[in-house]
């Protein structure tokens, strides 16, 4: 992690807390066309742009934030119980953290694949700095993360946004970003501060977070006991929505595109808790084949991988499967993590307009 300056803030997000501002920050809703309803393609970049990131909100919209009177408390099972303004989070040497960003998908169908999924880079400060301060007792065994937003769900109302992780995890992995690509936060994805767990799916990544409370126990709620659980391979019972599966997802080509009869490079990015050491690639139901796979660097991102490959003029499929260090596999389609399958064309000779091959490595 590198030290980077507070840089300016983006159209739609609030001027930073040392700077004039309105008393509250309006609510922000997306316009109907903002690709960030529903899960838009990640797009060719190493880097997510922002306006490609998915929004998530489980309460019904954004809350309604005032930055000059917003504060964040680490309380609970502490020496030094803090109260930290947005200043004086900012004024902390900043580090950035790169990571992939997954969304797990919807906590009532916990088994549908959503393969909604950016890599972004994330400025702020890691947990840890804070929990020094505060000093833990000895006694504490959890850390509980909560947000600003509040409603109803299944019938329940008048929840908050609750996630929690043990002390060590949280300590050594969570990281506090209050800017996103070079830019504060907006207020969509989680202004002023949000919780990044890196190698965790996005719903432990709390947004509008306001405190942070160290617990002896887990607590028992909507969002952490009753949801986002599942029963993993080698558990009897359900386990918390932590660890990331290992995944993959091909961007190019666009699902149904026509393609030139001369070939083309397949491309898409791969992820998992760990290095994604071989991905490959079936072409109708064929044999694996092993595509190029990018070195992963240092930061818990994604990985490019790519394959060129010519084929008859005609209906086609793709699928990828990538395999991480921890020898876990892609499963069969059925899996939320099940391999990732395009179907396209391939064009005669004559065929105009085939697809512009855009993504990068």
């Amino acid at each position: 992690m590198t030290a980077r300056t507070t840089p300016r803030p983006p159209s739609d997000a609030p001027s930073p807390a040392s700077a004039p501002a309105p008393t509250a920050t309006p609510p922000l809703t997306p316009p109907p066309e903002d690709p960030s309803h529903g899960d838009p393609a990640p797009g060719p970049d190493f880097i997510t742009p922002v306006d490609n990131v998915f929004v998530r909100s489980h309460l019904g919209g954004f809350p309604d934030i005032d930055a000059a009177a917003w504060t964040l408390t680490v309380e609970g099972l502490v020496e030094r119980p803090l109260r930290l303004d947005l200043a004086t989070l900012r004024a902390i040497p900043a580090d950035q953290l790169t990571a992939v960003h997954e969304c797990f998908g919807s906590p009532l169908r916990p088994e549908t694949p959503t393969r909604a999924v950016t890599n972004i880079e994330w400025t702020g400060l890691p947990l840890a700095a804070l929990l020094d301060r505060a000093g833990p007792l000895p006694t504490a065994r959890h850390v509980l993360f909560e947000g600003a937003d509040t409603g109803s769900f299944h019938g329940e109302d008048g929840l908050s946004y609750v996630k929690d992780l043990p002390l060590e995890t949280a300590r050594r992995d969570v990281f506090l970003a209050h800017g996103m690509n070079g830019e504060p936060l907006r207020v969509r994805h989680g202004y002023p501060l949000r919780a990044v767990v890196p190698r965790m799916f996005g719903t432990n990544s709390v947004k509008w977070l306001t405190r942070i409370v160290l617990t002896d126990e887990r607590p028992e709620h909507m969002f952490t006991t009753t949801f986002y659980t599942r029963t993993l391979p080698g558990h009897d019972t359900p386990q918390p929505v932590r660890a990331l599966d290992v995944n993959s997802k091909i961007l190019s080509p666009d699902a149904e595109a026509e393609l030139p009869y001369t070939g083309w490079a397949f491309r898409g990015r791969a992820w998992s808790t760990t290095e994604v050491v071989r991905l490959d690639l079936s072409f109708d139901g064929g044999p694996w084949e092993p595509a190029t796979l990018d070195v992963p660097g240092g930061d818990p991102a994604w990985q490019g991988f790519s394959l060129r490959r010519a084929l008859a003029p005609g209906r086609h499929t793709v699928r990828s499967r990538a395999t991480d260090a921890a020898g876990r596999v892609q499963p069969p389609p059925g899996a939320r993590n099940s391999v990732h399958e395009v179907r396209f064309t391939v064009g005669a000779r004559t065929s105009r307009r085939p697809q512009r091959n855009t993504a990068r490595r």
